[in-house]
């Protein structure tokens, strides 16, 4: 009996010791700052303000979770950011042009725009970088600009910018001669949508 209590003992000891574990083992994002600065956290990026680096993405598969590749819009500029990571992984130009904004494209410019989409997802994605707009000058009471802000050095505003773009750095086919690909981004029925 002594030795059947002390079993149980040992092992509901083993469990209780093993839940902090379990519950430590929570997944990482790695995530962009407005300012640009990279932050790792247990929260979804959007709920510190953030946007999603790189989104790692498996060759072959629709999603990132394993699951179907469900249709719809991205709500989310992580959401945006994970279907072009995908879609250049994949080589699939198809699932690019699902988030490019068609809205009074002509046939011809159309055509011209998939070959461009095309030439994206053809070359391997080294990076995706948000881009925001420039702070406006720094001017004193008699109307004379103190500050352009040309040396690229922003001060740090408390009002947060939203990107009004996004970079892809990628390198051409041979592997090392980087090139580099801007998108627009524009908003329209809530939904996130890229522009050349």
């Amino acid at each position: 009996m002594r030795n059947l209590l002390f079993v149980l003992v040992s092992l509901l000891s083993i469990g209780l010791l093993a839940v902090p574990r379990m519950a430590l083992a929570q997944e990482v994002q790695r995530c962009t700052t407005m300012n640009g600065e990279t932050v790792y956290t247990d929260k979804r990026c959007e709920d510190i303000g953030a946007m999603d680096r790189l989104p790692q993405v498996t060759p072959g598969s629709s999603s990132g979770s394993g699951g179907l590749y469900r249709a719809g819009c991205s709500r989310t500029l992580s959401d945006l950011v994970y279907q072009i990571t995908a879609a250049v992984e994949n080589k699939d130009v198809n699932r690019l042009a699902g988030v490019y904004q068609w809205t009074d494209i002509s046939n011809a410019a159309a055509n011209s725009i998939l070959d461009k989409l095309q030439a994206v997802v053809d070359r391997p994605l080294v990076d995706i970088v948000p881009i925001r707009p420039a702070p406006p000058p720094i001017v004193d009471q008699d109307g004379v600009v103190i500050d352009d802000n040309s040396d690229g050095y922003y001060p740090q505003t408390a009002a947060r910018q939203r990107p009004i773009g996004l970079r892809l750095e990628q390198t051409l086919k041979n592997g090392s001669t980087p090139s580099r690909t801007v998108f627009g981004l524009r908003r329209s029925y809530n939904c996130f949508w890229i522009s050349l």
